[in-house]
């Protein structure tokens, strides 16, 4: 043994993973339900409802990545979608699985690049992407590649550069060791890195008021792009 760490392109990004010392603690994060944190209520995203309202997407399979309590995943199953539904934290999919009753939704826990998934009509991210370091979108865009069916859709839900996000380089980010609480992105760059699928749409979330039936931020960019 040389005592070295990289023999492959998995081990190179899993010591990447390791130079950011503020990775979120999900776990902790999600085990205490009594924090007030809007999208902690069960109300799906109010771009995800203007998508199936408007029949951008039809129901078929559906992914939804970094689920949370499960709140957009129900939504999908009650509009008709067979759902996988994975999060990194054992709390997060424990309080899913208690609110979805008797819906059909297969949660999952465990890391979305490394476990065994199908293929997709649909698949969904509110607010997993921006928490990824640079070098992960290239295990995101090949999760893409396996996952997503020709003709499928992305629905994407993450921070808007100068609104929430951190502005901050890529190159500065590792000289750091910090994601700064999440990466916000430009149009421009949001269509850079999802170059091989079509625009559908790409706007601000509506802000929704605290009584809506939706949840609805204005420093968040939605957006909708397909594999042709």
């Amino acid at each position: 043994m040389t005592g070295r760490d990289v023999r492959s392109v998995e081990d190179l990004l899993a010591l990447l993973d390791g130079l950011f010392v503020d990775t979120p603690k999900w776990q902790d994060f999600y085990g205490d339900r009594d924090r007030p944190v809007p999208f902690f209520a069960a109300k799906p995203d109010e771009n995800l409802v203007s998508y199936l309202e408007r029949g951008l997407v039809s129901p078929g399979r559906a992914l939804d990545l970094g689920c949370g309590p499960g709140r957009n995943a129900l939504h999908l199953a009650a509009a008709g979608f067979s759902v996988d539904a994975v999060d990194l934290s054992p709390a997060a999919i424990e309080w899913a699985r208690e609110r979805a009753g008797e819906a059909e939704v297969r949660f999952l826990c465990g890391d979305a690049f490394t476990l065994e998934l199908g293929e997709y009509d649909f698949v969904y991210d509110s607010g997993c992407f921006h928490h990824l370091p640079p070098h992960r979108r290239v295990s995101y865009l090949s999760l893409l590649d396996r996952c997503l069916k020709p003709g499928g859709h992305l629905g994407l839900a993450c921070f808007a550069a100068g609104s929430m996000g951190s502005v901050v380089p890529d190159t500065e980010l590792y000289r750091r060791g910090r994601l700064e609480g999440g990466l916000g992105y430009s149009e421009d760059s949001l269509r850079w890195i999802f170059e091989d699928l079509t625009e559908i749409e790409l706007r601000r979330m509506t802000s929704e008021p605290a009584d809506s039936p939706h949840y609805g931020v204005p420093f968040l960019w939605t957006a909708l792009f397909q594999r042709t």
